[in-house]
């Protein structure tokens, strides 16, 4: 025991030095930073060249053994690269979003001119600006906040673990002993550990089977019937087949490499032995999801376009106030009250209802949107389905079902043969593996057990299972013990390549090199149509045994082939259709592989005569690639990198581009896209990356949520075309009137109390009704628009406010300093009741109140506004707010002038809808 003892404590000593001398061949793997002198190779280069490695010498240079890695060099390890765990987005604190939520440039000129309000101690200006931001502010903070909240409960709660062999301290002890001393010490097996992901590092022997989630990017060892679902990865519908050596040398993409699994994809069937090579941050998950997460979002098309209206209003502010100012210190000659004047014009040049209306519209959309099953996370999103122009999709579950059915079951000449699907069943329904999405598919043919009763007439002699090398798996059965019948299935050359005969009808014909070239004509043409093709044989045998081996898979007679497809859902073609009749494009982003990709396509209604694929779009140049999108509709065998290439090209050209995706490889397309559309089944990634999240992942609901966002900018915009040309008019009838009259033409006091009326008749508009021809197309924010309207409508309000004027002066003799409450009376009603018509003059291109009515709520607001408008003067209060009663003769002019205005409104809307349209 004491000998024993010694020789380990020598042993451990050197083995300590030897360790060292081995950990400073590999600084990567000595715990401590390798240094920065040049960049490290990237990650597709370092996956291809682990792939194509010797596993013995990716071991060595993992620094780890064939039975893992001992729990002191794991900590080390794990002490360096840290934990296993992906970098997401994190949730913005409360005053950060609330900040977020406050700094628009609406918000922060509002702000200033409050606190001009209040260092003038005019109280009631400062209250009335305030209260506008607050509750902007406040409604857009508390959606999104609750939005969020929602979309957090949707994200799955589990934690995943994985097996993971970890040796003894003993063993690397007893290794050096061997090595330096030849002394053999007992040594311990490997212990298989249960860890969670977070705890495995790069170096770790990690054993999978069917139904593990991959913890991290690895390298196959060893494997046994693997099949890997990467379809979060790369959008194929079928798993794919994992080998432990790369066959192709010339792989590009590491997506295609054969004995490489990805963290978060997952195993279906067989198992394998692997070894960590990247974990965290370092995998290709990883990659993507630190892409998305570090990169502030670029503004969206509705951000920029509220901010150029933004600061096309504030221009014009800035210009017009300054006028106003010189305009009336000079005439007057009272500089305070000029200036008093001046600010209370900015205020009214200023929409201060635009936060309050854009945001309770796009919240009302939000509410509206979550009864359909839709959570909003972000609110601008809303009003981007409106603009959106081209939607960006992936294939699988969205126009697909994500399903795989058996779609067809032929003779070897393509021809509907029973006795094929009947074979095929009894393979998959006796095969004792772990049955894949194919055999499924075949025994979803429940009138098979049926007609065939295998319980009863079958009995299950023997089974060779399916491997790699032979791509090919066998059952032998007994019908009623009169014979043995062998039935194989597999890939469609695996299985000719054991086959002599051909059924054809009752009889076997010899499979002639004629006839094996019309064979791999049907196949073809099969797999043109997008399907896997799966090849059955049979052979009959004496019932002499009841052992057999892969031998005995020779002299076979092809039966036929059962065919399968991941089929389109029911609501993808007339969804599609809809899109289209509302001016939305859609394109069709998938990693699959073109010949599936173009079927599904084809079937539900989209041009693919020309498939784009990933590799042609590798070689193009960004300019190439501008052209090329705007070509084509369909591409495939896309990586994460090409889909946000092709997003942001799309962008640059001009459109409104949306996403749709539930994949990691969707993640950096879905952050990219103007608006990024995910399902509440999408990986969490997908799910942080998208401003909106579908509980049902339906085309059809797009449809719908397009239409909203629509009729949310309409609204949006009406408040915005109505304000600005209405305030537009009245600073041009100040302009006018300050230059003639020898007193304000308005208090500064009239101005803000006008303003807060005007404003509280425009809380209805986010409730007003919409045309149905505005939101056919998609909508754009265009300030030169809005510039245009503003001089045409504006000076065809100033023409009845100057008419006014001539009635007080000329009329009701208003002309002297003595008589201005009078006149500002009387403009303070007419300009009241015109701005409140305007709304409903310009929320329509059609004749309103005739051809299209508006809400109740917008109508009601307009009445009880203009009802108050004439209260005021006319009431008790006038004297409070510096009025005064107005002489009965005033209405029937104040009529004429409303009817007059509003007839030339009319003609100026027909003429400018002729030339410029009306958006």
């Amino acid at each position: 025991m004491r000998l024993t003892f010694v020789k380990e404590l020598f042993a451990g000593f050197v083995r300590t030095r030897a360790l060292g001398r081995h950990f400073r061949r590999f600084p990567l793997f000595d715990g401590t930073p390798a240094p920065a002198k040049e960049p490290p190779p990237s990650l597709s280069r370092e996956l291809i060249e682990a792939a194509k490695s010797d596993p013995q010498q990716l071991l060595e240079r993992l620094g780890t053994h064939p039975d893992g890695l001992t729990d002191a060099q794991a900590e080390r390890i794990r002490e360096r690269v840290g934990p296993n765990q992906v970098v997401t987005e994190k949730p913005l604190p409360w005053w950060l979003h609330l900040w977020h939520c406050y700094k628009t440039p609406f918000d922060l000129l509002l702000t200033l001119l409050a606190v001009v309000s209040y260092l003038t101690e005019d109280l009631r200006a400062t209250l009335v600006i305030g209260s506008m931001v607050v509750l902007s502010v406040a409604i857009r903070f508390w959606q999104e906040r609750k939005s969020s909240r929602a979309a957090d409960e949707l994200k799955a709660m589990v934690s995943n673990k994985a097996t993971v062999l970890r040796r003894d301290l003993s063993e690397e002890v007893a290794e050096s002993a061997i090595r330096y001393f030849g002394v053999q010490l007992h040594v311990k097996p490997p212990r298989r550990l249960e860890l969670p992901f977070s705890e495995l590092v790069p170096g770790d022997i990690v054993l999978l089977s069917a139904g593990d989630m991959i913890p991290a990017d690895c390298r196959v060892l060893s494997a046994k019937d693997l099949f890997v679902n990467q379809a979060a990865m790369t959008g194929e519908s079928l798993p794919v087949e994992k080998y432990a050596v790369q066959r192709d040398p010339n792989v590009t993409n590491p997506l295609e490499l054969d004995d490489i699994v990805f963290m978060g994809t997952n195993v279906v069937s067989g198992s394998a032995t692997a070894v960590v090579l990247h974990t965290g941050a370092q995998t290709y998950f990883g990659s993507l999801a630190q892409r998305v997460t570090a990169v502030d979002r670029a503004p969206t098309q509705f951000q920029a376009g509220v901010n150029k209206v933004a600061w096309l209003l504030i221009r014009f502010m800035a210009v017009m106030t300054p006028v106003v100012l010189l305009l009336n210190g000079f005439t007057k000659g009272d500089w305070l009250e000029a200036a008093l004047f001046a600010m209370s014009v900015a205020v009214g040049l200023t929409p201060e209802m635009l936060p309050m209306i854009v945001t309770s519209t796009l919240a009302k959309g939000a509410v509206k949107l979550s009864r359909q099953k839709v959570i909003v996370k972000r609110l601008d999103a809303i009003q981007n389905f409106g603009a959106m122009d081209v939607l960006c999709t992936d294939k699988t579950g969205t126009l697909t079902q994500d399903k795989i059915f058996l779609a067809r079951h032929t003779d070897v000449w393509g021809e509907e043969s029973d006795d094929v699907l009947e074979a095929a069943y009894l393979n998959s329904y006796y095969q004792t593996g772990l049955k894949n999405l194919l055999d499924l598919a075949v025994l979803e043919h429940t009138e098979m057990d049926k007609q065939l009763q295998p319980a009863v007439n079958f009995r299950k002699v023997d089974e060779i299972p399916f491997d790699f090398q032979r791509r090919r798996m066998s059952v032998v059965v007994a019908e009623h013990d009169e014979h043995h019948l062998l039935i194989c299935k597999g890939a469609v050359e695996e299985i000719l390549s054991i086959c002599e005969r051909v059924r054809h009808g009752e009889t076997d014909e010899p499979l002639t090199p004629e006839l094996l070239e019309r064979i791999r004509e049907v196949t073809t043409e099969l797999n043109d149509d997008g399907l896997r093709v799966v090849a059955v044989a049979v052979k009959e045998l004496p019932p002499t045994k009841e052992t057999y081996g892969v031998a005995d898979e020779s002299g076979l007679t092809l039966l036929g082939y059962v065919a399968f497809l991941d089929p389109p859902k029911e609501s993808t073609a007339p969804a599609l259709r809809a899109l289209e009749q509302n001016g939305v494009g859609v394109k069709v982003l998938t990693g699959d592989n073109e010949r599936v990709t173009a079927k599904i396509c084809r079937e539900v209604g989209l041009p693919a005569e020309r498939v784009l694929l990933g590799s042609e779009i590798e070689r193009m140049s960004d300019e190439e690639l501008a052209k090329a999108v705007e070509e084509h509709d369909v591409f495939a065998k896309l990586t994460p990198a090409h889909k946000d290439r092709i997003v942001r090209r799309l962008k640059q050209n001009g459109h409104v581009v949306g996403f749709m995706g539930d994949g990691i490889n969707d993640a950096p397309a879905l952050r990219s896209a103007d608006i990024g559309i995910s399902v509440d089944s999408a990986v969490d990634i997908a799910k942080e990356a998208a401003d909106i999240i579908l509980l049902e992942k339906s085309l059809l609901v797009l449809e719908e949520g397009v239409v909203e966002g629509r009729k949310t900018f309409v609204n949006m915009l009406k408040y915005i075309k109505m304000t600005a040309s209405s305030n537009f008019g009245n600073v041009f009838s100040v302009l006018v009137a300050s230059a003639f009259l020898p007193f304000l033409p308005m208090l500064p006091m009239h101005l803000l109390v006008l303003n807060l009326l005007y404003d509280i008749s425009q809380v209805a508009i986010p409730f007003d009704t919409v045309d149905e021809d505005l939101v056919r197309q998609p909508q754009r924010w265009n300030p030169d628009d809005i510039g245009r309207f503003m001089r045409f409508f504006g000076p065809t309000s100033s023409v009845f406010d100057i008419l006014t004027f001539a009635m007080m002066w000329f009329v009701f003799g208003a002309n002297s300093p003595e008589q201005q409450t009078l006149f500002q009376s009387g403009w303070f009603v007419e300009s009241l009741l015109t701005q409140s018509l305007i709304v409903h003059m310009l929320r329509t291109p059609k004749i309103p109140f005739v051809q299209s009515r508006a809400s109740t709520a917008l109508l009601g607001a307009t009445l009880a506004v203009m009802a108050v408008g004439i209260f005021l003067p006319m009431g008790p209060l006038a004297p409070y707010f510096k009025l005064q009663p107005l002489p009965l003769a005033y209405f029937p002019l104040l009529a004429a002038i409303l009817a007059g205005y509003m007839g030339l409104t009319q003609l100026v809307k027909r003429f400018y809808l002729r030339r410029y349209g009306w958006q």
